[in-house]
Order: C-alpha cells, then sequence, then structure tokens
C-alpha cells in the first residue's frame, strides 16, 4: 500500500504550497515562485527533490535556517558578473532573480556569470538552467550541498552530491537539459527509499566501514550524524568504473559555488536535525549569436538530437533517450493526468496542511 500513488492537478499542488509558504511569513510572490521550483520535480518524474521534501522547507522556516523574504544583497557586481548574499532567503526565489539578472546581464555581453551565497536548498537545478532556453542561450546551474559524498577511496562525506545542470535550445526535438548530482545518486533518492522501506542497490552508498550500505534509514542517520559513510562519487567506489571523475566534478561544483562566492564548502556545508544546510549556487548564460546565427544553431541541435533519440536501443529497450526527454515527455503527461505522488508522500503534505490549517488538495481520478 505505500507504494501506491495518487494523482494531483498541477496547479491544486501548487497553490497548496504556495499557501504554506504564506502562512509560514513567505510573501505571496517568492511563495508562488518556490512552489512553481517545488512541484516542477514532481512533474518532470524527479521526486526525490519534490514536494516529499516540503517538511524540510516548513522545518527550516519554523526552526529560521531559511528566512522568509530575507533581502539579498549585491556583493560583487560587474557588467558580466554578480555575487549575491542571499542573506538566508529560499534558495528558488533568489536563484530565479539571480539567473533573470544573469541572463540580461548575457544580453549585452554576450555571456555572464554570478554566484549566490548564503542560501538554501534551491530545488532541482535544471529549472535554472532551463530559464536560458527563451533567450536563445546556453544555460549554467550548479549548487553545493551539506557534505554526503564520500571521496574516492575514502569512507568519510567530504562534499555534497553538488549537482550542476547544461541545457541547450533546440528546434523541432525537445531541447537538450543535463541535470546530475556528482554522486551516484542524491539524498533525495535515498529518502524516497526510505519511505519505500527499500534496501539500497550496491554501488549507491557505503556504510562507516566503507563497505556497500543496504539500510536507507541508517544511511541517512549515519550521513546526519558524520560518524562515517555516505553516497558514492558519480562512477562509484574506486577508479575502475570513473569514481574518481565523479569526485572531481564534486570538487568543481564546490569551487564555482563556495570557494567562488567567499562561502563554506566541502565538509564547512552541514544539515541540521530542522532542515538542510545554508548552500551556495552558481549560474551562467551564453549567448548563442554571439557564436552563430541561433536558428542554425537549433537546426543542427535538431539533427543531433534527433539522431541520437533514433539510434538502435540495446535489447530489451524501447528507446535511446538524450538527456530532458525523458523529464520532459514525463511533464506533458503528467500535466494532463495530474502529478504522482507516493501515497505516503501525499499524507505527509496532508499532515503539513493539517498542521497549518490548509486543505490538502484532493487526488483526482485517471479515466
Amino acid at each position: 500500500m505505500e507504494h501506491e500513488e495518487v494523482r494531483i492537478q498541477r496547479h491544486s499542488l501548487e497553490d497548496f504550497c504556495r499557501k504554506i509558504f504564506q502562512q509560514l511569513g513567505v510573501s505571496e510572490e517568492n511563495a508562488a515562485t518556490a512552489s512553481e521550483v517545488l512541484v516542477a520535480a514532481d512533474a518532470w518524474g524527479i521526486p526525490s527533490h519534490g514536494t516529499g521534501r516540503l517538511w524540510r522547507y516548513v522545518n527550516g522556516l519554523k526552526s529560521g535556517q531559511m528566512l522568509p523574504d530575507a533581502p539579498f544583497e549585491i556583493l560583487r557586481e560587474t557588467p558580466a558578473s554578480l555575487v549575491i548574499n542571499a542573506n538566508g532567503a529560499m534558495g528558488a526565489p533568489v536563484s530565479v532573480r539571480a539567473m533573470n539578472m544573469i541572463i540580461d546581464k548575457a544580453k549585452t555581453n554576450g555571456s555572464a556569470f554570478g554566484c549566490v551565497r548564503g542560501s538554501n536548498h534551491f530545488g532541482i537545478a535544471g529549472y535554472y538552467a532551463k530559464m536560458a532556453l527563451n533567450a536563445n542561450m546556453i544555460g549554467i546551474a550548479m549548487t553545493n550541498t551539506a557534505a554526503l559524498g564520500v571521496p574516492t577511496f575514502g569512507r568519510q562525506v567530504m562534499f555534497g552530491t553538488n549537482p550542476l545542470a547544461f541545457a541547450a535550445p533546440a528546434d523541432k526535438e525537445v531541447a537538450f537539459l543535463l541535470d546530475m548530482s556528482t554522486t551516484v545518486v542524491t539524498r533525495g533518492k535515498v529518502e524516497v527509499y526510505e519511505r519505500l522501506d527499500k534496501e539500497l542497490p550496491d554501488g549507491w552508498a557505503v556504510d562507516k566501514t566503507g563497505r556497500p550500505a543496504k539500510d536507507a534509514r541508517s544511511m541517512l542517520d549515519d550521513m546526519q550524524n558524520r560518524v562515517g559513510g555516505g553516497l558514492l562519487p558519480l562512477g562509484g567506489m574506486g577508479k575502475a568504473f570513473g569514481g574518481h571523475k565523479g569526485f572531481g566534478l564534486a570538487v568543481m561544483v564546490d569551487i564555482l559555488t563556495g570557494v567562488l562566492s567567499g562561502a563554506s564548502f566541502g565538509q564547512g556545508v552541514f544539515d541540521t536535525e530542522e532542515s538542510s544546510a545554508r548552500v551556495s549556487h552558481f549560474f551562467g548564460a551564453i549567448d548563442i549569436s554571439r557564436f552563430r546565427d541561433p536558428d542554425d544553431f537549433r537546426r543542427d541541435m535538431d539533427d543531433m538530437l534527433r539522431e541520437i533519440r533514433r539510434s538502435p536501443p540495446a535489447e530489451g529497450e524501447e528507446q535511446v533517450y538524450f538527456a530532458g526527454l525523458p523529464e520532459m515527455e514525463k511533464e506533458r503527461e503528467n500535466n494532463r493526468i495530474g502529478v504522482p505522488l507516493l501515497k505516503k508522500t501525499y499524507e505527509g503534505i496532508c499532515a503539513i496542511g493539517k498542521e497549518q490549517g490548509i486543505q490538502c488538495p484532493e487526488p483526482i481520478s485517471i479515466s
């Protein structure tokens, strides 16, 4: 029964989350932005970063780790760069504003990059990279996170899941949208397995002895308390399958988000029992027209992506997918028939709603 799903109309789910945030002191505009980003993860088929994390946002706002509508401060600014101190604000609203500022700078200067420090969980990195597409730009977004990953040949957490996203527009094809953690999986995926009471697959994480971790609840507790064990870098254990490459990418993200902005990095970023850590982000936008005609670029992207999509699949598989295609296909379907939530997730957000005096959205039936 715990594995059952319910479906909620997307706008109803966004409206529910918005009301929760407003009840906790967030302005209507910022609450709407945070809700849109949070629900987008569920709509894209990424439940690890969706409304299953609403309780972390609620706890963060209650504990003061996230400050409703904290004014952000521009620390440094040039025509092509930006450093913002979010001063503990919610991650999504300040990130949307920062990315819009970066896009505007890139329109004038060809490219622009910026950092946000003193922020909080911003949801899916791909949301911000995708913002650049309508401006005929390539978009980049990264964030560091609480230290949850173990380095190659290590067994103590030293860096975050440190996701990065890259988006490039196409014409007729769905845009290329890479959104990936630099660990094998995110903590959110381990949380999903904990909610489902499932064993962790081999190759995801190691326990305090450095051996494969199986129990999701124990793994989450050990990472929280830093007693040893953590998520493996992309590529897995050791160097045989490129684990050192994922480790290197994680450190690169920490450099661009934490070190470059003058904020915490590595083990200096840590969660509390109440909420997620204060983190830093990095955003970039590149104006395609400074390199070539954007329409020609989009047509060539179509040719490349179509070639990938039509390449022969492995035996037993239906199709080859490029990054972004599965998410956008799921979004179209979920916009039509409702956003899927695990029943346990739905019950969790309804409990939050009851506590805050907000009516939980009703599941919809699929005809």
